[in-house]
């Protein structure tokens, strides 16, 4: 192990790591840090910068400078969701946190609904999915094309996995360790959001128990969505063929 989780003010070890992964986020990623660690003082974070050209390492480096809590992966170019967070979980595993949290840079996760996952967490779960799609969940400020999309694909993959999953495709999740280390995350090949909906089929897989806690997403209001079609068809194929993998597994009668 490369190093421990630190300890906070009060002494108690940080046992929390919230793993950001950005790509030219410089117009949000300090206020997000900021109001995470105002709301959540007692977890660290890590900036995974898949090499922004707008500065965006740079930012992270000088809060880094300033306040022990945050860190910066500084990665060289843009490979991806799911490579990036991978490269998180690593690092946060070889420095002993106990859980790790994934969260957008764009302040589309609200940093007052994480306290309810990390609850979910504590009580046993070994994934907790921050879901917009169930009651008390929702969006805000979305336009109709891209309810259609998430929805849609959450269905497609409910359909095609056999998932009893309401919100596959959200990315503010809670892991615990033990969970990571249970997945062969070297096996993970998924790039974008599909990554998603494939660490949530390998924790169902696994026998490992996936709980669903609603919270409110909001659009972005600075920079542009990463979200193209190049995302929405790796997911397309890559579930397509999973499903088909699945029908294949399955005993006949």
């Amino acid at each position: 192990m490369a190093s421990t989780a630190h300890s906070d003010q009060r002494g108690n070890i940080v046992t929390t790591l919230v793993v950001i992964p950005t790509y030219d986020e410089a117009g949000n990623i300090e206020r997000v840090v900021a109001d995470l660690l105002r709301r959540h003082p007692d977890v660290d974070v890590l900036v995974v910068d898949d090499g922004s050209p707008d500065g965006t390492s740079d930012l992270v480096a000088a809060l880094s400078a300033a306040d022990r809590r945050i860190h910066l992966l500084r990665r060289g170019a843009k490979q991806g969701l799911g490579v990036a967070y991978r490269a998180g979980f690593a690092w946060g595993l070889d420095r002993g946190y106990e859980r790790l949290v994934e969260m957008d840079a764009d302040g589309s996760h609200r940093a007052e609904d994480l306290q309810a996952l990390l609850d979910a967490s504590a009580a046993g779960a070994d994934l907790v999915l921050g879901s917009r799609w169930i009651p008390g969940g929702g969006v805000i400020d979305w336009p109709w094309y891209r309810r259609l999309i998430s929805r849609g694909g959450t269905w497609y993959a409910r359909l095609m996995l056999g998932l009893d999953i309401h919100d596959l495709t959200g990315g503010f999740r809670v892991f615990r360790a033990e969970t990571l280390r249970r997945l062969d995350l070297d096996d993970v090949t998924s790039q974008g959001y599909c990554f998603q909906i494939d660490m949530a089929r390998r924790t169902a897989a696994a026998g490992m128990s996936i709980v669903e806690v609603p919270i409110m997403f909001v659009e972005r209001t600075h920079g542009h969505s990463k979200m193209s079609g190049a995302i929405v068809r790796e997911a397309l194929w890559r579930v397509t063929l999973w499903g088909i993998q699945r029908a294949l597994a399955r005993p006949r009668r």
